[in-house]
């Protein structure tokens, strides 16, 4: 019998991140408190521009972001502002946020040393590129390692792909 095997990644749907952009600027256009303040959320590049006349304003436009990214099943931590500190420009504040994917040199190395230590014994693991392989001859420790996965506290996101 051939062995099972799972990727493990970072990646984020950029459609759903578009949708939740685009229902995040039309409940900001009809909010009263973001009414005649200059409130806007927009890509710029491969950024999201969050902009608005108070530092105040500016977490308010973040915070319905992030509620309509929870709402379409992206994780926050897929969404990575710096030190979410509004920056003054003018006479508008402004908060730049980009999307983190692929498992970088290091966040892979800490995949693969949790799943060393702490997961079942017969799974090995594989770095390419900007993702993990792990590989195994039972299914379920596959699924352990997904189990611990979710349950460990990473900073960054994991979704596993290629399940077979």
């Amino acid at each position: 019998m051939a062995d099972s095997s799972m990727d493990i990644v970072s990646k984020v749907d950029r459609q759903e991140v578009d949708n939740a952009l685009n229902q995040a600027v039309k409940e900001i256009a009809t909010r009263y408190d973001f009414k005649n303040i200059g409130a806007s959320i927009a890509w710029s590049g491969e950024k999201i521009v969050m902009v608005a006349n108070s530092e105040e304003r500016v977490l308010a436009i973040l915070d319905v972001f992030q509620t309509k990214l929870i709402k379409r099943g992206i994780s926050l931590k897929a969404f990575d502002t710096g030190d979410n500190e509004p920056k003054l420009s003018g006479k508008e504040y402004r908060l730049e946020g980009v999307l983190k994917e692929g498992l970088a040199g290091e966040n892979a190395k800490k995949v693969t040393k949790i799943i060393r230590e702490e997961g079942p014994k017969g799974v090995k693991t594989q770095i390419t590129g900007d993702e993990v392989r792990a590989t195994s001859k039972s299914r379920d420790d596959l699924q352990a390692v997904q189990a611990l996965l979710k349950g460990a506290d990473l900073d960054f996101a994991v979704q596993f792909t290629n399940y077979r």
